[in-house]
């Protein structure tokens, strides 16, 4: 059927996309990492009460003949659910002008400029004469050859062989049935015997948690906040686990003791305490609860229970909706971190419980898949890095996976095949190994503890979907590493391990492990700026870790100002390390120390450091970037910018470049270089868990399995000054009463408008000592530097300052 439009004589509006804002792609410089490409493009108006039309084209002139035209696209972002042949291509939008968005399918359509298309329809509503703004800018890309083949159903096509019929949340009624036959045969089939134990029984006798009380005054209090989520997680445990229990079982108790519960939750004022305004957080769990408890309990309620928990149900996913589709506009801008999480903690479960009985729920729910298809993630690329670090990446994952399982499971959508999801395993193995603590980046409430075991539950799963051997061992030596933390509240108040293990048993096959002897020695993951370099990652006895970042996403939301900044993991201790403690969320600490580039391994400029403070524009801004990272042999080395990190605090910058080498996969040589408009001092800082032994142009550090020689080679304007301290500054010190203290090395140089610094760091086994001989030749034009270590001489130059 035609769907002719005339052109309109609206001049179409193509903002200038900023740093917060999706942008134009792809484009000429776009280097696809997937077939279909994903298409975006800066709103056209800020509402979005009007569809686009877009054209793919093998011409620029886009010829009928040689013309896809898809229409209407309710959102600035699509993703065509055919892939193309490569080749090169062209491509460009337009505004439907007064024509309302329709939210079912993406019709390939005829417009005057295009061609008839053959895939779709439209319904009735989009057969009608109608007008079209001028055309965007005309963008040219290449799609090469042997790229992963992602397309997405349309909007159209995704649930017409989706069940009508309850649950849908994981099992479908054939599933739910051969899951209770196999354990009608083995009762510990996939650890359904620990599962029904510690996760079900528990909640069958108790009575259900009441509803959560306001903040004193309405102002909210970290402990009372986090008590408050911590108790709405327990309704999802009891709800969920008591549903699925009793239906697998048939068991009348369970499924009595989950009704009371459901019917008692979805009592709760939806514009509450537990609302998404009020604390979001709990929020998403009360929200989640709901949509477990009235899918799986759906054939147990009668009309008026339905109604009542659906009613509920509809409500808290609308304030999440409205939130996320409507005020955030997180396809405008996709840096809200909880928005985007909510797209999976709430949007996909909620949605697919209401699928075929509440309109809204099919709008709301192709927003998160068409999201997932094309801008996720926001925090990373093809790469699999996630800028806000490695308990973000955790938290996100955590939901982000559940949601790509249940889409898997109930449409058979499988977001699981694009690179992002292939690849991200690395990030965790290569930044977050086993047997680090305090060697990453970023916001972390583990901070300090060993490796989170949810991190590993996740890597497991990633190895599930991609058969990694290695991601499985990753597996392996966190849950050794971690046990005993399954209460803790940054893991009990998040997630259930005995409700992961039975889905994932029951999902996926079991993937041998692999120790990965024969990984990267050096890893850039390009999309956020981090460089890991290991040496024997496979044996913490033995294993050396250096992690740098210098991230083009500055320090804004989990992220530090702390662009070329450095961590040192070696011998199974951390020496260069992350310091501090995690209290909450905007305490001093976390506000004055840990986003602070004062607390990191990195340099100030006149005392000063990089913008850690809260104008996101600003945070956007400090940026960093890796020009430069090998492994050459035998040797790394990474080169990283953050000149833009310092630019709106210290305006007299003028370049911060810190280069790192890694000789022989033993010792390490830091070369900062720093030009100033006018004469400063830099303070190059080192921060350890044990005193520092300090003395002349070198410190050392001895731990408790392993410790550090540090030697300032060589600094242009004279010798550093150096001195330490344990306090942390600007710190309430009620915050860490008790606790242990942490220390902090600075090295400070004379004022220059230029400085070269030269840093020998030679980390070694507490029982090997050792040292790095070096000689410094600087005859000509440059300081030429010699380090030798069993035997073998390596030459780093340095350029003088004039």
């Amino acid at each position: 059927m035609e769907v002719k439009r005339k052109l309109a004589e609206r001049r179409l509006y193509q903002p200038i996309s900023g740093p917060f804002h999706v942008d134009y792609a792809p484009d000429e410089h776009t280097v696809l990492a997937e077939n279909p490409p994903r298409f975006t493009w800066m709103a056209a108006q800020q509402e979005d009460d009007n569809a686009y039309l877009m054209q793919i084209s093998v011409g620029s002139s886009f010829e009928e003949e040689e013309t896809m035209t898809f229409a209407p696209l309710p959102y600035n972002f699509f993703t065509p659910g055919r892939v193309l042949q490569p080749g090169e291509y062209y491509w460009r939008y337009a505004l439907l002008v007064d024509q309302p968005v329709q939210q079912d399918s993406e019709a390939e359509a005829y417009v005057s400029q295009g061609k008839q298309g053959s895939e779709a329809k439209g319904h009735a509503s989009q057969r009608k004469q109608g007008e079209m703004s001028a055309w965007s800018e005309v963008r040219r890309f290449t799609v090469p050859v042997g790229l992963p083949e992602t397309p997405l159903p349309s909007r159209g096509e995704r649930y017409i062989s989706t069940d009508t019929s309850h649950p849908r949340l994981w099992l479908g009624e054939s599933g739910l049935q051969a899951l209770a036959d196999a354990i009608a045969s083995d009762a510990t089939y996939c650890g359904w015997d620990v599962f029904m134990a510690k996760s079900v029984e528990p909640w069958a006798n108790r009575e259900p948690i009441r509803e959560p009380q306001p903040y004193p005054e309405n102002k909210r209090v970290a402990p009372l906040w986090r008590q408050m989520y911590i108790d709405c997680q327990e309704v999802l445990y009891a709800i969920r686990h008591l549903s699925i229990g009793g239906r697998v079982l048939r068991d009348e108790r369970l499924l009595e003791a989950a009704k009371t519960w459901l019917l008692h939750v979805a009592a709760w004022d939806t514009e509450g305490t537990t609302s998404r305004d009020y604390n979001d957080e709990a929020a998403f769990r009360v929200a989640a609860a709901l949509a477990w408890g009235y899918d799986w309990l759906h054939d147990e309620l009668n009309s008026e229970e339905q109604e009542m928990v659906r009613r509920s149900l509809l409500r808290r996913t609308e304030q999440v909706a409205q939130h996320v589709m409507v005020r955030s506009k997180i396809h405008h801008v996709p840096y809200d971190s909880h928005a985007v999480r909510s797209l999976s903690s709430v949007l996909v479960p909620c949605c697919m419980a209401l699928l075929h009985e509440e309109q809204q729920a099919a709008e709301w729910l192709d927003y998160a898949i068409d999201y997932y298809a094309c801008l996720y993630s926001p925090w990373g690329g093809s790469d699999g890095g996630w800028a806000e670090g490695p308990m973000y990446w955790t938290t996100g994952m955590a939901y982000v996976t559940e949601a790509m399982n249940l889409l898997r499971n109930y449409a058979g959508i499988d977001f699981f095949r694009r690179p992002f999801f292939q690849r991200t395993g690395d990030f965790p193995l290569y930044v977050y190994p086993p047997d680090a603590r305090r060697a990453s980046f970023g916001d972390q409430s583990t901070l300090g503890d060993p490796v989170n075991l949810k991190t590993g539950y996740l890597v497991r799963q990633l190895a599930g979907v991609t058969g990694n051997r290695w991601y499985q061992w990753y597996f392996e030596r966190v849950r050794q590493s971690d046990p005993g933390t399954e209460g803790a509240f940054y893991n009990y108040g998040w997630w259930d391990f005995n409700f992961d293990d039975l889905v994932y048993r029951h999902d996926y096959p079991q993937v041998e492990e692999e120790s990965p002897v024969d990984m990267e020695p050096l890893k850039w993951f390009r999309d956020v700026g981090w460089v890991a370099m290991h040496h024997r990652m496979d044996d913490p006895d033995e294993h050396v870790m250096l992690l740098l970042k210098s991230s083009r996403y500055g320090s804004i939301s989990h992220s530090h100002a702390d662009q070329n900044s450095f961590t040192l993991h070696a011998f199974g201790e951390p020496l260069a390390a992350d310091t501090g403690y995690y209290i909450a969320h905007g305490s001093s600490f976390h506000r004055e120390w840990r986003r602070q580039t004062r607390s990191k391994n990195n340099l100030l400029i006149g005392g000063t450091g990089q913008y850690a403070e809260n104008n996101k524009v600003l945070n956007m801004a400090a940026t960093g970037q890796i020009k430069e990272a090998y492994w050459r042999d035998g040797d790394g080395y990474v080169r990283a910018v953050a000149t833009d990190a310092y630019a709106s605090t210290v305006p007299h910058v003028k370049r911060v470049v810190r280069e790192i080498h890694f000789l022989q996969s033993s010792y390490f040589v830091i070369v900062d270089h720093i030009d100033l408009e006018k004469p400063d001092s830099v303070q190059w800082l080192f921060h350890a868990l044990h005193p520092l032994q300090l003395k002349g142009q070198s410190f050392r550090l001895n731990g408790n399995k392993a410790g550090l020689e540090g030697t300032f080679v060589y600094a242009s304007s004279g010798e550093l000054s150096l001195s330490q301290t344990d306090q942390f500054a600007e710190v309430d010190p009620a915050e860490y009463e008790g606790l242990e203290r942490h220390y902090h090395l600075t090295a400070e140089t004379r004022p220059a408008s230029s400085h070269r610094i030269v840093t020998l760091l030679v980390p070694y086994k507490i029982e090997e000592p050792k040292y790095v001989p070096y000689f410094i030749d600087d005859q000509d034009h440059g300081i030429h530097l010699y380090f030798t270590d069993n035997g073998v001489t390596k030459k780093i130059e340095v350029s003088k300052t004039y």
